[in-house]
């Protein structure tokens, strides 16, 4: 049974799950599907055609499903899905798509959104990500599992933001950000790897030595070493994710060391 307050409005096309709470002065608009234990506390807003999975909780003033910040878009029918045990703190906010982009604005599982965050349209985002308080991502983002973004950070649209890469507070991101990376600054330039993050991973300590070693090798005097690249051929699960995410195409080029 799913309990909601009566100051709630809810539109005549909402599909609410089982065990839901939406609480006072939230308004639910037309086409917006909630599973599952979902908890939408008070003065929440979500709109748009998105669909959220179970078991996700947004806190007040959280605007959800709402039109993208995007001049070319032209009230075209896009989508924003969202998935399960997310956090949507305070303020934060998310855009569904564009026809231009995808139509998709698309969110995993297991992430937690802090205060003030905001997710662009045709953004898709994993899981397990922490997006600090007032960090932003623009349209056509690309961010992969258990990457953190630092407080007040802003990335540029179509960046992409590699596995368990860390983006420090305040920096100002307008490159590719690779697997396992650490950068700040503005504009965010690569410091090293995310030592850290790798071990808690539980990542082996030969593991990341091997790794360590080829992540030198490729960005040798802050020139991407396209020959190293090819010529590597390598069990090593982090180095195999690293080539491939260099090797792929992108319009932003790469964040290298200053």
């Amino acid at each position: 049974m799913s309990l909601i307050h009566k100051t709630a409005l809810i539109g005549s096309n909402v599909v609410i799950g089982e065990n839901v709470s939406i609480g006072p002065y939230s308004i639910i608009e037309d086409n917006v599907k909630i599973g599952n234990d979902n908890v939408i506390k008070s003065s929440v807003f979500i709109a748009g055609n998105t669909d959220i999975d179970k078991s996700n909780t947004f806190y007040p003033f959280c605007s959800i499903g709402s039109p993208p910040q995007d001049l070319k878009f032209n009230n075209e029918v896009t989508r924003l899905v969202i998935g399960s045990n997310n956090t949507f703190r305070e303020h934060s906010t998310v855009n569904v798509g564009t026809d231009g982009g995808g139509g998709l604005t698309s969110i995993g599982n297991n992430s937690l959104f802090m205060i003030g965050a905001h997710i662009a349209h045709d953004c898709i985002v994993g899981n397990n990500i922490v997006m600090a308080n007032q960090s932003t991502i623009a349209g056509h983002v690309i961010v992969d599992d258990h990457a953190i973004l630092g407080g007040l950070s802003a990335v540029h649209q179509f960046c992409r933001i590699g596995s368990l890469s860390m983006i420090g507070g305040m920096s100002a991101v307008e490159h590719d950000v690779i697997p396992y990376g650490l950068v700040t600054g503005n504009r965010a330039h690569l410091l090293g790897l995310n030592i850290i993050g790798l071990r808690r991973a539980k990542y082996s300590n030969e593991t990341i030595k091997d790794f360590k070693i080829i992540f030198e090798k490729i960005f040798k005097s802050n020139e991407i070493k396209t020959e190293s690249i090819a010529n590597e051929n390598t069990t090593n699960i982090l180095t195999k994710e690293l080539i491939r995410f260099i090797t792929s195409d992108s319009p932003r080029g790469l964040c290298s060391f200053k």
